[in-house]
């Protein structure tokens, strides 16, 4: 079980905040935005006298206002297609061990979010990596690179689309492509969507569910965390239109009991979260990005593409180990009294030696943060021991 690049040098950024010294939090999809008043308004007015065990799919309310959310997307599923789970990260571990054995493969591009790697693990599966490249901006790989890498025991191809650590966002040639080669192999389409709502291009969001032709192959991985800034409730979904899946997944939710109620009856008011509210996280992110990738494009010897997508971007920096340099940060330096903590981009490849000068970062922090943490970064990079030529 691999450890997770985002938590594991939590114990060092907890040390660093005992000798008194800031830390900026980039290592994390935590957003500091405010979750919706009818999140908070549902809680403070809960009138049950018992908080008892919800169904095991999840309330039935939930699921049909969930089904209405996807429609707005031109999802066309039904409520019987959709499985409320213990956060996204349940939904991927119990579509994982419904559909893969052990010693099964998955294909999925890298860099691609750690805890793929540690789901597959559970379910005794195997992650088999395609890379991207930071130089061409983390497209998709060429297809033929897929087709290399299939073999008898291939059943699935995952991505993240808007992609997570990268903030890449799939074309629809690029989906397109994906669909031929399932539908060519006859393999799931493993899609992680939790970030649909936050697209900065002009290109429309391709789902998985709006390739025709493998209704029946794709999983959708969904969560309300991201949207609604309430990471804490835990609720997320698996949605998919293949009846021997989704009997195979509500063995696993049987064995769980249910997922939270609290959080089902939060998230559920939360899909009533107005246009202005949406709209507003939105427009927020688009300015943390710009924000951000010009000041770190700024930095000598950094380099970040332009993410279009989700609140993440991966960084090179002109270091000689970024694992190194990011533990350093935490351990041994500061400027001005504060720190910045940044999640070391090695632990988003499975490739040995990808990602080594590498970090993702998150834009999850108000600008005035940003900006704080960007020179922090800087005076980092000038005094690090390891740094390259390019630091300056």
């Amino acid at each position: 079980m691999p450890a997770s690049p985002i938590r594991k040098l939590v114990p060092l950024a907890n040390k660093a905040k005992q000798r008194g010294v800031k830390v900026y939090h980039l290592n994390i999809g935590q957003p500091d935005l405010p979750t919706p008043k009818e999140a908070f308004d549902a809680l403070r007015n809960i009138d049950r006298t018992v908080l008892e065990y919800s169904p095991s799919e999840g309330l039935l309310s939930l699921r049909e206002k969930l089904a209405d959310y996807y429609h707005r997307f031109d999802i066309n599923v039904d409520v019987d297609d959709i499985i409320v789970t213990t956060g996204g990260s349940e939904a991927v571990l119990f579509a994982f061990m419904a559909c893969l054995d052990p010693g099964d493969e998955i294909i999925v591009p890298e860099p691609a979010y750690a805890n793929y790697m540690a789901f597959a693990i559970s379910a005794g599966a195997k992650i088999v990596t395609v890379p991207s490249s930071i130089d061409e901006g983390f497209a998709l790989p060429p297809v033929e690179k897929f087709e290399e890498l299939i073999t008898p025991r291939t059943k699935g191809i995952l991505i993240c689309n808007p992609n997570n650590p990268t903030g890449y966002l799939y074309t629809r040639r690029e989906m397109e492509q994906i669909r031929d080669l399932v539908k060519r192999h006859d393999l799931f389409l493993f899609s992680d969507e939790v970030y649909r709502e936050f697209c900065y291009t002009g290109a429309p969001y391709i789902s998985a569910f709006h390739l025709p032709g493998i209704e029946e192959n794709v999983v959708l991985i969904d969560s309300v965390s991201k949207r609604y800034n309430e990471c804490g409730i835990r609720i997320g979904a698996i949605i998919t239109k293949h009846k021997e899946l989704k009997a195979n997944v509500m063995k696993f939710c049987q064995a769980r009991l249910s997922p939270p109620l609290i959080g089902q009856i939060i998230a559920e008011a939360s899909i009533d979260a107005p246009k202005e509210y949406m709209l507003m996280t939105y427009n927020e992110y688009v300015e943390r990005r710009k924000f951000l990738i010009d000041g770190l494009n700024r930095i000598p010897g950094c380099y970040s593409p332009i993410p279009m997508g989700a609140f993440y971007t991966v960084v090179s920096l002109p270091v000689d180990d970024a694992d190194r340099f990011c533990e350093w940060c935490l351990s041994e330096f500061e400027h001005e009294g504060a720190t910045v903590f940044m999640a070391p981009a090695s632990g988003f490849y499975t490739t040995p030696g990808m990602g080594r000068n590498e970090v993702r970062m998150a834009y999850v922090l108000n600008k005035e943060d940003l900006a704080a943490a960007l020179r922090v970064l800087a005076a980092a990079l000038k005094a690090y021991p390891g740094k390259t030529a390019a630091a300056g």
